[in-house]
């Protein structure tokens, strides 16, 4: 593999460069080093950055021109997330529509839904949520609860509970998985929709994280009416939608080379502050475990940019991307640890040269994202099964869900 830019793309990061540097004092920068702050708190100016990064060309750099993207390659999107990186400008403010919304949009909209949503998506003008997981259903997804009952007029009512929605309370829309039919195995009643999250009937509740942080909601729909245009793809076929949503969110988390968590040259550099000053034995012990980090990252960066070489050639995320998802979690917990046992005895008051919040907020952030886009145990199954072949283990969950709802808590 060749890890060196071509002259035109050496060219295109040098125009990518410039124009950060130029446009500076208007894009909202982190330190550089926790790669989801600023948090949610700054909602706004991270909405103006994302709007300005896509007037300039870098957002959506590989979507369709037709609606609003760039129709640029996957190696153009690499150097832009890589210089983005480099400037420390944070995640961004959709980024929930761009890596898990969007694609389902575009893989399963119609023509009118793309040419509504899509560009005002990319340029953060709606903010986007994912309405899956509930109270009941997390990990076993399909067990979901929350109807979709078609009425007279061919709309749709919807009543149910959603919970750990990131970003929700700032969502203009959401897509939307509800049970569509109690009658036959809970993988094949299910549709999914597009959600207006300023409807009659809905409601957002942000919740608190142990980190302090309210990226997560829980949402409620008391009757809440969604139109069948809103619909994406056929009724009853909303599981076979989901997976395209599970399988780019496993790759935005982790699954496309990029790091979760605190940035790999932040942890060398809080190394090189600490080491000198842990006794012998232990230093040894702690410069292992930093090796240790710096494989693993590097490992799952390169094997990343693997599967965006596969995405720029047409396609799809597959189960793949459930690895790099869990090397990239395995990897950002182990630095996060790292990080709070150079700190000793200091980590009770998270005071470090590089801030009193980032080791120990990582370290209680990095849970949450393992959870996100399917738990650990349930990668290791989607590997297990579709990648080495090996046998399922037994189900007893086929049969058809009953019909109910989720009551308010």
């Amino acid at each position: 593999m060749d890890f060196d830019d071509t002259p035109a793309e050496a060219e295109y990061r040098r125009q990518v460069r410039k124009f950060l540097n130029a446009h500076h004092d208007e894009l909202v920068h982190g330190d550089g080093e926790y790669l989801n702050e600023p948090g949610v708190e700054n909602i706004d100016d991270l909405r103006r950055t994302q709007a300005l990064l896509y007037d300039a060309g870098y957002v959506g750099v590989t979507w369709p021109i037709a609606y609003g993207g760039r129709g640029g390659t996957a190696m153009q999107q690499a150097i832009v997330t890589q210089e983005l990186a480099l400037a420390a400008i944070p995640a961004l403010a959709n980024f929930v529509g761009l890596g898990m919304c969007g694609p389902t949009v575009l893989a399963h909209g119609t023509e009118d839904q793309k040419a509504r949503y899509i560009r005002r998506l990319l340029r953060a003008d709606d903010m986007w949520c994912q309405l899956f997981s509930e109270p009941g259903s997390g990990s076993d997804l399909a067990a979901l609860r929350t109807t979709a009952v078609r009425q007279e007029d061919g709309t749709w009512r919807v009543d149910g509970q959603k919970v750990w929605n990131t970003r929700a309370q700032y969502s203009s829309y959401g897509i939307l998985l509800a049970r569509t039919d109690h009658t036959v195995a809970k993988h094949r009643g299910l549709t999914m929709f597009v959600v207006d999250m300023r409807a009659p009937g809905v409601t957002v509740r942000p919740l608190e994280q142990m980190n302090g942080d309210h990226e997560f909601t829980e949402v409620y729909l008391d009757g809440v009416v969604i139109p069948d245009i809103e619909r994406l793809g056929a009724v009853n076929d909303g599981w076979r939608v989901a997976l395209t949503t599970l399988m780019n969110e496993r790759l935005a988390v982790g699954g496309g080379g990029n790091e979760v968590g605190v940035r790999l040259e932040a942890l060398i550099q809080h190394a090189r502050e600490r080491l000198p000053g842990l006794p012998g034995d232990t230093q040894v012990l702690a410069r292992q475990a930093l090796g240790r980090v710096v494989v693993e990252s590097l490992a799952t960066r390169y094997t990343g940019y693997r599967r965006l070489t596969a995405i720029a050639r047409g396609d799809l995320p597959g189960p793949e991307a459930s690895a790099g998802k869990l090397s990239a979690v395995r990897t950002a917990r182990a630095g996060a640890d790292l990080g709070v046992r150079l700190l000793g005895p200091e980590a009770v008051y998270g005071r470090t040269s590089t801030g009193e919040w980032l080791w120990p907020t990582a370290q209680a952030s990095v849970p949450g994202t393992a959870i996100a886009g399917g738990t650990d145990e349930v990668l290791r199954n989607i590997l297990g099964e579709r990648i080495l072949g090996l046998p399922p283990e037994p189900r007893t969950d086929t049969q058809p869900v009953s019909a109910g709802r989720e009551g308010r808590s």
